[in-house]
């Protein structure tokens, strides 16, 4: 298995989803869609190929199939795309505006824009050899859940990963900033070290999380634990936080929100030294890598030097969907995470994996996820502005001021929050280097099942990841997404080597590829200058945004009997559990 883990879900129009694996708004959201829309349950992508040889090819080698068949069929029906350009200049956008389309964001991390048109108009756009994949820009779901009913209101994954040691050396991720890429973040008294708070949704009213599963990340990261006297700490809490909201008020977000998120991460990374992202939701759709625009810009972050951490999501595969083959658990650069659980004990000798956590093999052939952590009944801050404390009272802990979910949402935090620590200990480690170490350094597995297989997966350990002292490096011989290689043509899919990508010609104001010598990584020469644009700080005391309407009634908690994947899936598809 060693190998195997080296190389290892309206808007008005209609997309393709990312979960968060649990929020009560899915189910109305599915009960509105019909089959044929709902693209998270569509056909996996094997049917999917990516972009075609040359540039004389037809346009159904430059266009995701599924918006194909869509042109044929209700050719009027509006869809959200990504389109990805070959041309550096505005053309595209300018045939975009000429077919009846609207631009919606630019997304030049990889090379590309959003955009809402017919799928009769995206089929022509793909025509001209200006266009080199269109995609479509599917919403995101979180990945939280809650299996277990916990009488005792207190965490035990500080105890289980052997935290208090690693503080005990003076590590708290001081200097180490996180963007969690999520719901947004709360302000809140256990939050000192937010930074930033940043709205990427045209929608919301405002940067701050009024849903509630970005602030519960958060708080595990780095939440202080003032507001409990220091019970509901999270892992490394002098860490400084970007919180950076993909979702409108109400939790929906597009995988163009993310991709955004991603380049102002990228543009502020040396401002304030990001090392680490978190994304705890995933795609709605099963897919390669290879085709994927959010892997494609969560790859630019890797090799920058930040470390992309990902839940696994919890959906394995009974219903016909695994969120391990969908963007972004997907791609094997990636740290994807899965959760235990603790059985509400610091022992880890009677601790599983959790019965909602997703593994599998993706269509590329890698296992996932590369590692288990706790998410099973945590306790994390509740952002005061969620509807969550009316709805499930009974999850509430200390004054009100902490709520519990489960789910790989929680469970990728806590590899977030160790990865602070490390890289405040060892500032030098490049994402490969703490990849190795998170996999390697543990002396722990936990089994689980793979395609009826018994994989031994690592369970993490961070005292031993921080004292495993080791240069070694995961992730050699990967391929990079095939959405960043470069050309003045489409790919010819089937013969692109690395030596044949012309480094040169990736520029986007972004990486430095001539820096990069792919068998012995010089991470430290991919070298950004900060934007001059800043954030949206967080609110001084006294002020106050404007909260916008909340529902007046919700279904009868009683009859979901999948409540925490609800509560984790609101338009994203978090990874939150039942």
């Amino acid at each position: 298995m060693k190998s195997q883990f080296e190389q290892n879900r309206t808007r008005e129009s209609w997309k393709k989803r990312v979960s968060w694996n649990g929020a009560v708004q899915w189910l109305l959201i599915f009960a509105m869609l019909t089959p044929s829309l709902l693209l998270g349950r569509s056909t996996p992508l094997a049917a999917a190929q990516p972009v075609a040889a040359a540039a004389s090819q037809d346009a159904n080698q430059r266009i995701d199939p599924r918006i194909t068949q869509l042109a044929l069929h209700t050719p009027a029906q509006l869809v959200r795309i990504i389109v990805q350009k070959l041309s550096k200049d505005q053309s595209v956008e300018t045939l975009v505006a000429k077919l009846g389309g609207t631009v919606l964001s630019d997304l030049p991390i990889i090379n590309a824009f959003a955009a809402e048109m017919s799928a009769k108009s995206a089929y022509q756009l793909a025509q001209i050899p200006e266009v080199r994949w269109i995609s479509i820009d599917g919403q995101v779901h979180s990945t939280a859940t809650d299996v277990v009913d916990s009488n005792a209101p207190r965490n035990y994954y500080l105890d289980t990963l052997g935290i208090p040691s690693v503080w005990e050396q003076g590590l708290d991720g001081q200097g180490i900033g996180v963007a969690i890429i999520d719901s947004g973040i709360a302000r809140n008294r256990d939050f000192s070290n937010l930074a930033v708070n940043k709205g990427f949704d045209p929608d919301s009213v405002t940067p701050i999380d009024l849903y509630g599963h970005g602030t519960h990340i958060a708080g595990i990261v780095a939440g202080n634990g003032d507001d409990s006297n220091g019970r509901y700490r999270g892992i490394a809490p002098a860490t400084t936080l970007l919180g950076l909201k993909i979702a409108n008020d109400l939790g929906v977000a597009y995988e163009s929100d993310v991709i955004e998120a991603m380049q102002w991460t990228l543009d502020h990374k040396d401002r304030y030294n990001i090392r680490v992202v978190n994304l705890s939701f995933n795609s709605g759709t099963e897919q390669s890598y290879m085709n994927s625009p959010m892997d494609a810009a969560g790859e630019i972050l890797w090799f920058n030097g930040i470390v992309v951490v990902v839940s696994a999501g919890n959906s394995g595969g009974q219903d016909g969907f695994n969120t391990v083959t969908a963007p972004p658990a997907n791609d094997p650069f990636f740290i994807t995470v899965g959760a235990s659980d603790e059985r509400a004990s610091s022992s880890v000798d009677n601790d599983v994996i959790a019965a909602f956590s997703a593994s599998g093999i993706t269509s590329d052939g890698f296992v996932k996820p590369d590692i288990i952590a706790p998410g099973t009944a945590i306790y994390s801050v509740r952002a005061r502005r969620s509807p969550w404390a009316t709805l499930y009272p009974d999850r509430l802990a200390f004054n009100r001021h902490y709520f519990r979910l489960s789910g790989t949402s929680m469970a990728a935090p806590m590899v977030v929050g160790v990865v602070s620590l490390l890289l405040q200990d060892e500032p030098n480690l490049t994402p490969d280097q703490v990849k190795y170490r998170l996999v390697h350094a543990t002396g722990r597995t936990l089994p689980g099942q793979v395609n009826s297989q018994t994989v031994n997966f690592p369970y993490l350990d961070g005292a031993a990841t921080i004292d495993h002292r080791t240069d070694q490096s995961s992730n050699t011989g990967l391929q990079a997404s095939q959405l960043l290689w470069s050309g003045d043509r489409p790919v010819d899919w089937s013969s692109v080597n690395w030596n044949s990508v012309n480094w040169n010609s990736v520029n986007w104001n972004s990486v430095n590829w001539n820096s990069v010598n792919w068998n012995s990584v010089n991470w430290n020469s991919a070298v950004l200058e900060p934007s001059s644009s800043d954030g949206i700080l967080p609110l001084a005391e006294g002020e106050s945004w404007q909260t916008p309407a909340m529902p007046t009634s919700v279904p009868d908690i009683k009859d979901e009997p999948e409540l925490d994947q609800q509560i984790d899936s609101f338009i994203f598809l978090p990874s939150v559990a039942k």
